[in-house]
């Protein structure tokens, strides 16, 4: 295979081309699922002399997309909502009038299993049509335990019925349900523990999710939860900072979190921490958009940190309907002031990073064949158009 390649190598310190790892008339050499080699075409060792080959015509190259942070299972739709808050309801008014998360819980708990997969791979298919080969979803909107499996089971079948490897996170501390409300110790306590022991021991579960905010769970419940998942021997990530600052990114800091996702309010303490822990910070521009939010996550605290950072497009009924992570990548820059290369970092070794994920991400050697060709003629036109999908091909494990 043949073309301008986007190895992800380089430091996202470098400028121009060179930050992207390019290499101009490049060749990658495929066996299997696996790349065994890359370069410039011109040093192709001749034992591969003889395979099949396949030109791309001078086409861009790029490890293939990772959406690190989704939620594209569950029930129904809050078109509603969206056109309440344009009204002038706050998320948070929302959500303490039963809408919110609780109105999707309802939806998804009487969903079926077949309807509810049905319905996410219609969203599944938008974001491989842009070139996404591994997507994250989380659980969370059961909040009982019959319907935080259910979900589960729903995230695997997508991994089985399309070419996409999928990860899955138990989001069970994402909402107190109607049933508990007012009494969220007790929730932690009597279902989400439980569920997520259940969906442990199904194999439903690759890592641990929470929301750390006033409208959710506060730092001492999620670190119950958090404890169990240690216990289990399962990574963590959390849903922190986003309306307020509740300290929420330094705790998952402390657990060695994978990521801390949205961070909107995060303050310098928490940089620190995420810094210290290596934890991903995961920006989450459509979520921003749709709540027409003004507190920006602070990206250049988190640059001069050296704190990875990647993009997601955090798709879900409620916050951000974004089944675009190149729309994602755009936004990231317009509204958060990130570069392209860092945009185009952040949806593919950042997100493998946010996801602990170290076989993807880039494109070398012992890395799986996950792979995107496009037809663009300069990086940046990624993240620079709006509405524009230029795949030209999508690669997954070797195969087109």
């Amino acid at each position: 295979m043949a073309g301008h390649i986007l190895t992800g190598l380089n430091a996202a310190s470098m400028a121009g081309a060179e930050a992207y790892g390019l290499i101009t008339d490049g060749a990658i050499a495929i066996e299997g699922e696996r790349i065994v080699w890359v370069g410039a075409r011109e040093a192709l060792p001749e034992s591969y002399a003889g395979w099949a080959r396949h030109e791309l015509g001078g086409r861009l190259v790029t490890p293939g997309l990772v959406d690190c942070h989704s939620h594209v299972v569950f029930g129904g739709n809050r078109a509603r909502e969206f056109e309440m808050r344009l009204n002038g309801a706050s998320y948070e008014e929302v959500a303490r009038a039963g809408g919110g998360i609780v109105s999707t819980v309802r939806a998804t708990r009487e969903a079926s299993e077949a309807l509810l997969l049905e319905d996410a791979l219609t969203r599944v298919d938008a974001l491989m049509a842009e070139g996404v080969t591994t997507l994250e979803i989380k659980s969370g909107y059961g909040l009982d335990q019959e319907t935080e499996l259910r979900m589960l089971r729903v995230a695997r079948a997508i991994g089985e019925a399309r070419p996409i490897t999928v990860v899955t996170s138990f989001l069970g501390a994402h909402a107190v349900p109607e049933s508990h409300r007012d009494q969220p110790d007790r929730y932690i306590d009597d279902v989400c523990i439980p569920a997520l022991r259940a969906a442990h021991a199904e194999g439903l579960v690759d890592a641990v999710d929470g929301f750390c905010e006033g409208i959710a769970f506060d730092p001492a419940q999620i670190a119950r939860v958090f404890d169990v998942a240690r216990e289990l021997g399962l990574p963590v990530k959390l849903h922190a900072e986003q309306l307020s600052n509740l300290g929420g990114a330094q705790l998952a800091a402390k657990y060695g979190a994978l990521s801390a996702d949205h961070i909107e309010y995060l303050d310098q303490a928490g940089v620190a921490a995420m810094a210290g822990a290596g934890t991903v910070a995961v920006l989450l521009p459509g979520a921003f958009y749709t709540l027409r939010e003004t507190q920006m996550p602070p990206v250049e605290a988190l640059r001069k940190a050296g704190v990875p950072m990647a993009l997601a497009s955090d798709c879900n009924p409620g916050s951000s309907p974004l089944t675009s992570l190149l729309l994602t990548m755009n936004m990231g820059c317009t509204l958060f002031r990130m570069t392209p290369e860092e945009a185009l970092a952040g949806v593919t070794r950042q997100g493998a990073a946010a996801l602990g994920l170290a076989d993807r991400g880039q494109i070398a050697a012992g890395q799986r064949a996950d792979l995107v060709v496009w037809d663009v003629a300069e990086p940046a036109e990624l993240s620079y158009r709006i509405g524009f999908n230029p795949l030209y091909k999508r690669i997954f494990g070797g195969q087109i």
